[in-house]
């Protein structure tokens, strides 16, 4: 499966965003969904999880203003971020995980909130 990270931009604190993440060449459904971000001079960070029946997992960090989603019909999974900071800046990455293959990642896409 190859993945298309989009949605990103220039926010305000406060404001929202949704990100997509649109898989193809292969079975989207059969994927654990992932969004990570990664911010200037910091690790990697979790923030999302969604599995193959809809069950999700946050990170503390954005739990309760960020929720994952996905639409197998479409093939995309979402990142809705709501009550965006300016330490919410960081380029987002998706990831699909299937047991037994390799995790896939997207190419990510620039989230940048203004305070």
């Amino acid at each position: 499966v190859q993945l298309q990270a989009s949605g990103g931009g220039l926010v305000q604190t406060g404001g929202s965003l949704r990100l997509s993440c649109a898989a193809s060449g292969g079975i989207f459904r059969v994927h654990a969904m992932n969004w990570y971000r990664q911010a200037p001079g910091k690790p990697h960070e979790f923030l999302a999880r969604i599995t193959t029946d809809g069950k999700t997992d946050y990170s503390y960090s954005v739990k309760g203003r960020f929720t994952i989603s996905r639409d197998n019909a479409k093939n995309t999974a979402y990142l809705q971020m709501n009550s965006l900071k300016p330490e919410d800046t960081a380029v987002y990455y998706c990831n699909a995980n299937r047991i037994g293959y390799v995790p896939v990642w997207g190419q990510g896409t620039q989230v940048t909130v203004s305070s």
